[in-house]
């Protein structure tokens, strides 16, 4: 079985242990997980890597967090809080996050090994290569953080 098989399996075992304890919201957020996962492996039409899983959770957990910002604007606290709990089942499954100290310090060292590949310091003009280290650091640890937040970190660490 796949890294992603078993995640899968991990899934279907959480659904049915919340089926048993009769909690209707998370046993809907397990099976939406399921399909997720079901539905991005057809797409590809051979089961999902470990990667590819992850990935797609990390997009169910981006567009919740985009309806929690819609939500709060529209002044609909109910549902937002709906997301916010179907976040916490979908982050179950995935890798932890990286803190935000943790996070500086990768950036840190990776905008350093960039600027060592240039051969000097890169500017906001080199995002890019330092955000591929970045990611590549991150991976590498199996750690993960939101794209946005790292975003941010390399553009803070190239400005200044």
């Amino acid at each position: 079985m796949t890294d992603a098989g078993a995640l899968e399996a991990q899934v279907s075992a959480q659904i049915i242990v919340a089926m048993k304890a009769h909690d209707a919201e998370r046993t809907t957020t397990l099976r939406l997980i399921k399909n997720a996962l079901k539905n991005k492996a057809i797409e590809k039409r051979e089961p999902l890597t470990q990667a590819e899983s992850e990935q797609a959770l990390a997009s169910m957990i981006k567009q919740r967090r985009d309806s929690i910002d819609q939500f709060t604007k529209g002044n609909r606290p109910e549902l937002a809080a709906k997301e916010a709990a179907e976040i916490t089942v979908i982050e179950e499954f995935l890798p932890k996050a990286l803190d935000d100290a943790g996070l500086a310090a990768l950036v840190a060292d990776a905008v350093t090994e960039v600027a060592a590949s240039l051969g000097h310091r890169p500017g906001p003009k080199e995002m890019g290569p330092v955000m591929k280290a970045v990611q590549a650091k991150l991976q590498a640890a199996g750690v993960r953080a939101e794209g946005r937040t790292v975003s941010e970190l390399v553009k803070k660490q190239l400005a200044g």
